[in-house]
């Protein structure tokens, strides 16, 4: 690999982790995390069952959560705020 590619691939690397994190970040303001009402695969973080956002296999699991605006968990049918136990 020439340094050329290393150096442009570093830069790509760095400037997604650095978004990815100011997403996580941004996402807790003004949010909470609302369980049981993620369609299967579009969870927004890892559980006991697995580790990654997108990876919970079943829809309306009671330990799968998103991100919702604060407030808005309990107005929808089947929701519950998330409480880590």
């Amino acid at each position: 690999m020439k340094t050329t590619d290393l150096i442009v691939h570093s830069a790509i690397v760095g400037l997604l982790a650095v978004g990815m994190s100011g997403n996580a970040l941004a996402a807790k303001k003004g949010m909470e995390k609302c369980a049981g009402i993620v369609k299967a695969g579009m969870n927004d973080c890892g559980t006991a069952k697995h580790s990654c956002a997108g990876q919970g296999t079943v829809s309306g699991a009671a330990d799968e959560w998103v991100y919702v605006a604060k407030g808005s968990c309990d107005k929808i049918i089947g929701g519950t705020l998330f409480v880590k136990k």
